[in-house]
C-alpha cells in the first residue's frame, strides 16, 4: 500500500484503465465456458488477488479492514458486484466496442450522482456534455435495433449497469476519502462469483478457459480495480472519468487487432460523440471552474 500511495493517483488510474481494456478480448477468447462459468472463475481469481493484497497490507488486521470500510464499503461492493456481472453479460452478448463506449458514460453518471449525493452543481458545460453523451449512446443503441440480434441489443442495455455501479463506487470513495475501499472489491468479487455459482450449472471448464479466468481475475480486473480505487482517492472524479477513456479507446483496438472484431460505422460515430462530450466537459468545465 505504501508503494502504491507513492505513485501519483492519475498514473494509477491510467494503469488501471489499461488493465481493464483487455477485458473484452479475454471474454471473447473463451472456448467452451458459458457466461456464468466465466463470471464465476473470473471473480474467484479476482477475490483471491484482492484478499492477498489485503493480507499483505493489513496482516493481522485483515478482518478489521472490512469493519473499517463499514456500510459504505458494503454498499459499494454490492453495486460493483452487480456491475461485474453486467460487464461479463454485455461482453458475452454484444461487441467490445458497444460495451466499452456505453461504459464510458460513467463520467456522465458521476456528474449526476455528484449532484444528487455530493451536492455538486451541474453547470451549463456539464449539462451540454450530458446531452451530447446521451446522443452518442442513443445512436449506438438505436443502430443495434436494425443490425444486431435481440440478444445483442439486450447486451447493450445491460452494459449500462456497469457505469452506474462504477459511479457509485467512485462517489463512495470520494465521500469517504480516508477510508480504504479496497475491501469493497473483495465483497464485489464474492458477490458476483456467488451469482455465477448458482446459475452456471457446472463449474468445470477446460484448462485453456481456466487460464483465461485467472488472467481476467488477477491481471485485468484485479490489478486494474485496485489501482483505480487507490488512485481515485487523490484524483478528482471528472479527471478519473476522462482517464478511464483509455479503456474505451484501447479495448476495441485489442478486439480489432487480435480477434478481428470491427465495429460498424454507427458505433464508431456514437463512441466518438461520447468521448467528445467527456473531453468537452473536462477541458471547458475545468476552465470555467478556474
Amino acid at each position: 500500500m505504501t508503494l502504491l500511495n507513492k505513485i501519483p493517483g492519475t498514473i494509477l488510474v491510467i494503469l488501471g484503465a489499461i488493465c481493464l481494456s483487455f477485458g473484452g478480448l479475454i471474454v471473447k477468447s473463451f472456448e467452451g465456458a458459458n457466461l456464468w462459468q466465466i463470471l464465476f472463475w473470473r471473480q474467484i481469481f479476482f477475490s483471491i488477488i484482492v484478499a492477498v493484497y489485503l493480507l499483505f497490507v493489513y496482516k493481522k488486521n485483515f478482518l478489521k479492514s472490512f469493519y473499517t470500510s463499514g456500510l459504505p464499503g458494503l454498499i459499494a461492493g454490492m453495486f460493483l458486484g452487480i456491475g461485474f456481472s453486467a460487464y461479463v453479460f454485455a461482453m458475452y452478448y454484444t461487441t467490445v466496442a458497444n460495451t466499452l463506449f456505453i461504459i464510458s458514460t460513467e463520467t456522465i453518471f458521476l456528474a449526476l450522482f455528484g449532484y444528487i449525493f455530493l451536492k455538486e452543481k451541474i453547470n451549463l458545460i456539464t449539462l451540454i456534455s450530458i446531452i451530447m453523451g446521451m446522443s452518442g449512446v442513443l445512436l449506438i443503441i438505436g443502430s443495434s435495433l436494425s443490425i444486431q440480434t435481440s440478444a445483442q441489443f439486450l447486451g447493450n442495455i445491460v452494459a449500462f449497469i456497469m457505469p452506474i455501479s462504477f459511479a457509485v463506487l467512485i462517489v463512495v470513495v470520494r465521500k469517504y476519502p480516508k477510508v480504504d475501499m479496497v475491501p469493497s472489491q473483495f465483497i464485489a468479487g464474492i458477490f458476483a462469483a456467488t451469482i455465477g455459482f448458482f446459475i452456471a450449472g457446472k463449474l468445470s471448464i477446460s484448462s485453456h478457459d481456466l487460464f483465461l479466468g485467472f488472467l481476467a481475475g488477477t491481471f485485468q480486473i484485479g490489478f486494474g480495480f485496485i489501482m483505480i480505487t487507490i488512485g481515485s482517492r487523490t484524483t478528482p472524479a471528472a479527471v478519473v472519468g476522462v482517464l478511464m477513456l483509455t479503456e474505451a479507446v484501447l479495448g476495441p483496438l485489442w478486439a480489432w487487432l487480435f480477434i478481428n472484431e470491427i465495429p460498424p460505422l454507427s458505433v464508431i460515430v456514437g463512441g466518438s460523440i461520447i468521448i467528445s462530450a467527456i473531453l468537452f466537459e473536462f477541458f471547458l468545465g475545468s476552465k470555467k471552474k478556474e
